[in-house]
């Protein structure tokens, strides 16, 4: 084992893979199409369904598509070094793991804590959209309004003054159940859960192609210009910055594939098929995205598409009804395929930050029947059900971006250091373009990304860190095993 001084002790990667071959109680079920349909199943959701429209009206216009292009790229540079760090190191545990293998243990808990914002806070908002479009549905479908009070969030978040208002709402109802059945399916076992992805996966990418397909013929060109909007003087209010802000939003619509790495434990074969699950996936919803974002803002006026349900108003106004309730249960199906992903990870990053002592030991009970880790399973859906009960869509994805983007900084740092430090580690999957390329790129366009958001939302990721910090000086590092095991 592998140590150095202090909070920045590293955990080495012959340990780490032992980590992988011992038994957990995990049950190894999934193949490589398996995993591209978790990946896809993770992306494709709230960011298409949801985000586009905010992201166009609010930032971008138009050109809300290079929005995507730019969040593709950097997401493509963190994908293969996720890619390689997956196949070199498959636990699971995602970025956690490979920042304790390579940074160290106090980086390591920094990047775990990061996470848990990450996927917390994603399915929550996404749940938000699916409540958004499953109220659409039955509005549109049965003639069925449900009350407002119990079916939005009770605060929203005011730019003008940079504080939460009272909407008068209560509670966002729909959001809270749909955590919980997602819960209690997690719970049930990892191949039933994945079998049912698979299945929306095609559900909502045939969807998406028939929006593509059938509203094409509907652009209007004069909705296109102005392409990029003027700036209106405030950073990220449309113009170029506009279309950096935009990216920094619907970078949200990315975040997924690297949900993949944390079923590395589950995965028969993960050296080669945790790069097939992560690059494939996002290969093809980034495609997806860029046809279906130049046709929404081609079909509606770009300011009309700050709504819960934009695709949904994009296919209205071709008039193709039957289009429209596909549509809809496309989206509802499809973002429940994201929340089943997003709170598949979180606890397996509990599972991992618990088995090194990080976190106490309950939270590494894996269930005797089902193989699951069935108590931080429970305890994520909760938390999950309240911030997505409570909280607007913009603050959840806003942070979960920043959430994200930072994990992928330390990611590609932790590809370059292993590729000067440990050169003649075997690795199934390389980067390509030798130690530094690819990583500093990586890390280039995350953080100019991060350096994009609002104000409010880094000092929220600030905050949420300076906790993380106290839970692990009163807590973890006077628990950590590797410590602990430190001559």
């Amino acid at each position: 084992m592998a140590f150095s001084d202090g909070l920045f002790a590293t955990k080495s990667i012959a340990l780490l893979r032992q980590d992988a071959e011992a038994e957990h109680g995990f049950k190894r079920s999934l193949g490589a199409l398996d995993l591209v349909m978790l990946g896809i199943g993770a992306i494709i959701g709230t960011g298409i369904f949801v985000l586009t429209g905010h992201a166009a009206a609010a930032n971008a216009g138009p050109a809300v598509s290079l929005s995507f292009i730019i969040a593709g790229v950097a997401a493509t540079f963190a994908g293969l070094c996720y890619a390689e760090m997956a196949s070199m190191i498959p636990v699971s545990g995602s970025a956690y793991t490979y920042a304790y293998a390579t940074m160290g243990e106090l980086v390591a808990w920094i990047i775990g804590w990061d996470l848990i914002l990450e996927y917390l806070v994603s399915a929550a908002a996404v749940s938000v959209g699916w409540s958004g479009y499953t109220v659409a549905f039955l509005h549109d479908t049965f003639g069925l309004d449900l009350p407002r009070a119990w079916t939005s969030a009770p605060v929203l978040w005011s730019e003008a003054h940079q504080r939460f208002e009272g909407t008068g709402a209560y509670l966002n109802l729909p959001a809270v159940l749909i955590i919980g059945a997602v819960t209690a399916l997690l719970v049930r076992g990892i191949k039933e859960s994945a079998r049912i992805n698979t299945i929306i996966v095609f559900l909502k990418v045939a969807v998406v192609l028939l929006f593509i397909a059938f509203a094409a013929g509907f652009v209007r060109q004069a909705n296109w210009h102005p392409f990029i909007p003027p700036n209106e003087g405030r950073f990220g209010r449309f113009g170029v910055s506009g279309v950096f802000q935009g990216a920094t939003m619907v970078f949200f619509a990315y975040i997924g594939f690297d949900a993949v790495s944390t079923a590395a434990q589950e995965a028969r074969n993960p050296q080669r098929d945790l790069p097939i699950g992560i690059l494939a996936s996002l290969a093809i919803c980034t495609v997806l995205y860029i046809a279906v974002s130049l046709i929404l803002t081609g079909v509606v006026p770009y300011a009309l598409l700050n709504v819960p349900h934009p695709i949904a108003v994009g296919v209205e106004a071709t008039g193709q009804r039957w289009l429209a309730t596909a549509v809809e249960i496309g989206a509802i199906a499809g973002l429940s395929s994201v929340m089943l992903v997003m709170l598949l990870g979180q606890p397996r990053i509990f599972f991992s930050m618990a088995h090194d002592g990080l976190f106490p030991p309950g939270a590494a009970k894996i269930h005797t029947r089902f193989g699951t880790p069935y108590v931080t399973t429970i305890l994520t859906g909760a938390v999950c059900a309240i911030a997505g009960g409570v909280l607007p869509i913009d603050i959840l994805a806003e942070l979960t971006s920043i959430g994200t983007l930072f994990a992928f900084v330390l990611v590609s740092a932790g590809v370059m250091i292993l590729r000067v430090r440990r050169p003649e580690l075997p690795r199934a999957f390389k980067a390509p373009g030798g130690a530094y390329v690819v990583p500093i790129l990586g890390m280039l366009t995350s953080g100019v990304l991060m350096y994009t958001a609002t104000t409010a939302t880094i000092i929220r990721l600030f905050l949420w860190m300076a906790v993380g910090l106290v839970v692990y000086f009163m807590y973890g590092r006077h628990h950590s095993k590797l410590r602990a095991a430190a001559p």
